[in-house]
């Protein structure tokens, strides 16, 4: 299992982006991608789902825990961890004969009681929080993003002086699997990398691979994305992307930037194109290693994004720990983000980014690559969502469902459905016909049925009402159907009621019904 970090629906090359990235191109060559999958709108929840296998406000973490609402902390399913009535994957493979081994990012809780070990870990090397400096602390002076926790196999450890953070994990993953190798065991393996998360670092000489790359701006650079979809028929040709944001003094369009901040802007995408380029060396490396060990071929991989490309703003001010200046972006004692502008260009062909329940913050790149699977399968269509992986391992493994029931205690039950049937070919759908996808998150939420989909995003971006679209032909959400189909529109607003009393929802934002 393959984790990346608020990468966007268009960054990879098998979806119609420009940033090198040949061993996820290789993987979906010889896989498939998934073009209509859906994660949770920012990181913990999808991480929650993924490893439960059932939705993240039932899993304890119905809001992040860093923000929180005071109506909501506490509350059943708001722990702010992966709670104890949750499955954990991790402990239904060790359960049924697997090695189980994780490195990169864990966020689903900060006590040891709550750490990669205690939910089934053998071997385990976590960021405990959300995110962090992808460098190791430069002595004497500590930035923002320094102040971070790990543990490894539970306990409290340090980092080395030459920490980054791709090439870390991707190391102690490869050792956690040749610790074991050719004892007979299976292994479950779990890479959450941090990448491409701000702060926006890279190693150097990546980073000037891109020089000048993205100095004609946002539009031509998201145009060019849309064609290259289009092309790979990733989307359809008759396709009609969302239009960008109004250009405001807080969020200006290229052409009202100076031509300081375009080359600052730009800069900004340098450097993260590096990170989704050294990303993909890195899974490469990993999957090289499979190769050689002689498992790959007995291996499924799955790759996905945990959420949206994040568009909203968390540079640090320069200070006497912190520098911004242009020639140390991407580099260490550098601390920040691209914006909302870039985001957009990382979510084309979709609307807003991570946070919201539009598809630019749900609808993310995913793989899958079958074991020994030699030739690729036509792009899978179904619906599909992060909860969805837990069932699929376990189908993988032949390891029963445990229901409502396990290790002597009641759990949440599995509600994903097992993507193995569709990934093989053998239809079209993961997910009955009818059958409803629902979701929110800070006051954003969604309900998807079929081709439907009623949203609601939060002002100031969006209207702050029920809006619906037919994804069908407007994947864009840009044409609301709700008085044209004002039946349809009253059913799947039933249905969000439904969904919030399931499942507990206290909704952030206005809180309306």
């Amino acid at each position: 299992m393959i984790l990346a970090d608020d990468l966007g629906y268009s960054d990879i090359g098998a979806f119609g982006g420009e940033i090198a990235t040949p061993n996820l191109d290789a993987l979906a060559a010889k896989g498939r991608i998934l073009t209509d999958y859906y994660a949770a709108p920012t990181c913990s929840p999808t991480r929650s789902e993924l490893l439960s296998g059932t939705d993240h406000h039932l899993a304890g973490l119905g809001s992040m825990a860093e923000v929180m609402l005071p109506s909501q902390r506490g509350k059943p399913g708001y722990e702010g961890y992966l709670n104890e009535r949750s499955l954990s994957i991790a402990e239904l493979l060790r359960d049924g004969g697997y090695h189980t081994y994780m490195a990169g990012k864990w966020h689903l809780g900060l006590e040891e009681s709550q750490s990669p070990k205690a939910r089934g870990f053998e071997s385990s090397f976590a960021l405990l929080g959300g995110g962090g400096s992808h460098f190791a602390p430069v002595p004497g002076k500590p930035m923002p993003y320094d102040d971070v926790k790990y543990r490894e196999n539970g306990v409290f450890t340090a980092i080395p002086a030459d920490f980054f953070s791709t090439t870390f994990y991707t190391d102690k993953l490869v050792a956690y699997i040749d610790e074991h190798a050719g004892d007979g065991k299976p292994f479950f393996a779990y890479a959450a990398y941090t990448a491409p998360h701000w702060p926006l670092q890279a190693p150097p000489e990546i980073i000037d691979r891109y020089r000048g790359r993205y100095d004609d701006g946002f539009e031509p650079t998201r145009s060019r994305r849309v064609a290259r979809l289009k092309r790979l028929g990733v989307i359809p040709a008759a396709f009609e992307p969302n239009q960008p944001l109004p250009s405001t003094p807080a969020n200006p369009a290229w052409d009202d930037l100076t031509e300081e901040q375009k080359k600052f802007s730009a800069r900004t995408m340098e450097v993260y194109a590096a990170m989704v380029e050294h990303l993909d060396a890195n899974i490469g490396r990993l999957l090289q290693h499979l190769k050689e060990i002689g498992e790959y071929d007995d291996t499924f991989v799955f790759f996905q994004s945990d959420n949206g490309a994040e568009g909203s703003e968390f540079t640090f001010p320069n200070g006497p720990n912190v520098d911004n200046s242009y020639e140390n972006i991407g580099r260490p004692l550098s601390n920040i983000n691209y914006g909302a502008r870039w985001a957009e260009v990382s979510a084309a062909p979709y609307r807003l980014w991570k946070g919201h329940s539009t598809e630019g913050g749900v609808r993310v790149p995913a793989i899958a690559h079958l074991p020994r699977q030699g030739h690729c399968r036509a792009a899978f269509r179904g619906l599909s969502r992060t909860l969805d992986l837990a069932p699929t391992f376990l189908q993988i493994a032949n390891i029963p469902n445990p229901g409502s029931r396990y290790g002597g205690r009641e759990v949440n039950p599995i509600t994903g459905f097992s993507m193995l049937r569709g990934l093989k070919g053998n239809t079209t759908r993961v997910r009955p016909a009818g059958s409803v996808l629902a979701d929110e998150l800070f006051g954003d939420r969604y309900v998807r049925r079929d081709q439907w989909k009623i949203t609601w995003v939060e002002p100031p971006l969006g209207s702050g009402r029920w809006q619906l679209f037919d994804l069908s032909t407007d994947g864009a959400e840009a044409h609301d159907k709700a008085m044209e189909e004002p039946v349809l529109f009253e059913e799947l607003r039933a249905q969000w009621a439904e969904y919030k009393r399931a499942n507990g929802v206290i909704p952030g934002g206005s809180g309306a019904p």
